[in-house]
């Protein structure tokens, strides 16, 4: 399921209710129907999209009841900035991902062998809790950069007027061209709809930043200049 359906999906706060209450326990119908304080009608419509969208999983006890639990982990990251607004989802990585790859990052991985008493795995929670904090910070820091970096763009264009803005766009649509192109679009029609923009408007934006060497072109491919 993509990220903006995923959001429609949570934007329901009994939905929400449901993945914090199955997050504690498995739970039935009626169980659910007494926390909400809904009705089990309204809880079955609830389970089968979450459940439809793999979010929530079933199973049937020995009674024949059905019990509903959390089917695995997902992340869910929003962004919202004056250069635009997007979702992106991401589940957990395979045990097997060498971080060591990441050129920014720099995290002792441990093996299952060496957490394998209880006190080692007590103590590898409380690392990677840490982790995940200061994960959240540096997304934080980043996402404060990118805006700054941005609009540094911005106002550079601002005081540059044979770049003018093409079409009578906002000095704000070159920050955008460039951040299509640093996240790996290379043509024309690429960066157009990672800019949200015509792609006649987007070839006029990138062939006056190659006058000014800040892209190069290679046939249909734009690029950044190192």
């Amino acid at each position: 399921m993509d990220s903006a359906a995923l959001l429609d999906l949570l934007g329901n706060e009994n939905r929400r209710r449901i993945l914090r209450l199955l997050a504690r326990k498995p739970c039935y119908v009626t169980e659910i129907s007494e926390y909400l304080g809904v009705s089990p009608k309204a809880v079955i419509d609830h389970l089968r999209r979450l459940e439809d969208a793999g979010l929530i999983e079933s199973r049937v006890d020995d009674q024949r009841r059905k019990y509903f639990s959390i089917a695995r982990n997902l992340r869910l990251e929003v962004n919202v900035s004056p250069y635009g607004f997007g979702a992106k989802s991401a589940y957990p990585a395979s045990r097997g991902l060498d971080m060591s790859r990441c050129q920014y990052l720099t995290i002792e991985c441990s093996t299952p062998d060496e957490a394998a008493q209880l006190a080692e795995l007590a103590s590898e929670l409380r690392r990677l809790e840490r982790l995940s904090s200061e994960l959240s910070m540096a997304q934080r820091w980043v996402q404060g950069r990118l805006t700054e970096v941005m609009d540094g763009i911005s106002d550079r264009v601002g005081e540059t007027p044979s770049l003018g803005a093409p079409g009578g766009a906002d000095t704000r649509f070159y920050a955008e061209v460039l951040a299509a192109l640093a996240n790996g679009a290379e043509t024309v029609r690429a960066v157009a709809h990672r800019a949200d923009a015509p792609p006649e408007l987007t070839e006029e934006a990138l062939e006056r930043l190659a006058d000014h060497s800040v892209v190069v072109r290679d046939g249909q491919r734009w690029s950044l200049v190192e």
